[in-house]
């Protein structure tokens, strides 16, 4: 098995080599979700990928549910930048393959990170589309009121090449202008931004925080109630477990807080995307972290809150000088529009 992969395919041979996620259905090859708890055999292929050219399936953080890629069951990734590294995840196979040349564009799914990270991790491009652009029939799902599909390639024309897949005839659209938003950073990763982004007015977004926490206890009981029937079996890992179990435990007045708060932020980011077309922030806060320290990764991460106002954001790497590729987060209301602006600051 090549590195990032948990099942090789032949494809047909025509068009860009495809990478799957190991949660997309394919009639006749096992789903497994990166779990020994899920053993599933589809009798039908997710219809979006009907007709493209499928060379593989790749590793995932196990159900989809955590940001590090870490995976005993399943094998965990080699980041292609430093070995020692997370690969971040979920989609960390797909990361990595396109990373190693052995895809063209990758296919992830993106419900509180799952494609900007480990994109961001592996110095690769990530979009995440808004939620409900693209169907998610014939997929494990995770939260689906979060749930999205994305490409991942090693550039900018591979994203395009990508949402072309999942939808024929998309085009970039018209670049727009930038706001910066500067959460806590280490000073090499707002280095890094400031040197592509230049001089951009910046804004603050004051239910950044308590729209994150929100995400988190949304994520947490719609998981366990995807999810949370194979505890039982005894064969989900132990991340996960304790995840899935807490979401077990959250509490009617905790879910009505925290949709209360995704209403008041929706309005809140939409308000800024009235007074500009694209924010811009970090992925992580940092350089990803080693492998055994790869529980980090959820101080570093900066992508729930788009997550819960349901709104598209590209991730793409610029170079630091003080580490690895740092990678800047574009957040908008359209595609399009995140697209021609990563085309035109690249």
């Amino acid at each position: 098995m090549t590195d990032g992969w948990s099942l090789r395919l032949p494809g047909t041979g025509e068009g860009p080599r495809v990478a799957v996620k190991d949660l997309f259905d394919m009639a006749g090859i096992p789903t497994t979700a990166g779990s020994a708890a899920l053993q599933r055999i589809p009798t039908t292929t997710a219809p979006i990928l009907e007709g493209l050219n499928v060379v593989g399936r790749t590793q995932m953080h196990e159900l989809a549910y955590g940001i590090t890629g870490v995976n005993a069951w399943q094998g965990t990734p080699t980041n292609p930048l430093d070995a020692r590294l997370v690969p971040g995840g979920s989609s960390s196979g797909a990361a990595v393959v396109v990373a190693n040349g052995e895809a063209d564009v990758a296919l992830g799914t993106d419900t509180g990170g799952s494609v900007r990270i480990p994109a961001a991790c592996c110095g690769v491009f990530g979009l995440k589309t808004a939620h409900g652009r693209v169907s998610v029939e014939g997929t494990w799902p995770l939260a689906p009121s979060f749930d999205t599909i994305g490409p991942l390639a090693r550039d900018l024309d591979g994203l395009v090449t990508g949402m072309r897949l999942l939808e024929p005839g998309f085009s970039p659209g018209t670049a727009g202008r930038i706001a910066r938003f500067r959460p806590p950073a280490a000073a090499g990763v707002d280095a890094a931004l400031d040197r592509v982004l230049g001089s951009r007015p910046e804004i603050e977004l004051p239910g950044w925080d308590a729209a994150d926490a929100a995400c988190a206890v949304l994520l947490n009981v719609e998981g366990f109630r995807s999810s949370g029937q194979l505890l039982a079996t005894g064969l989900v890992g132990e991340d996960v477990a304790g995840r899935l179990t807490a979401g077990a435990l959250r509490t009617p007045e905790e879910l009505r807080r925290a949709l209360a708060v995704q209403a008041s932020w929706q309005a809140e980011l939409g308000a800024a995307l009235e007074l500009y077309d694209v924010i811009a922030l970090p992925v992580l806060r940092d350089a990803p972290p080693s492998l055994d320290e790869s529980v980090r990764m959820y101080d570093l991460r900066l992508t729930l809150p788009v997550n819960l106002a349901g709104v598209p954001a590209l991730a793409m790497p610029v170079s630091r000088r003080d580490g690895p590729p740092a990678s800047l987060q574009l957040v908008g209301r359209s595609e399009e529009v995140l697209l021609a602006t990563a085309l035109e600051l690249a």
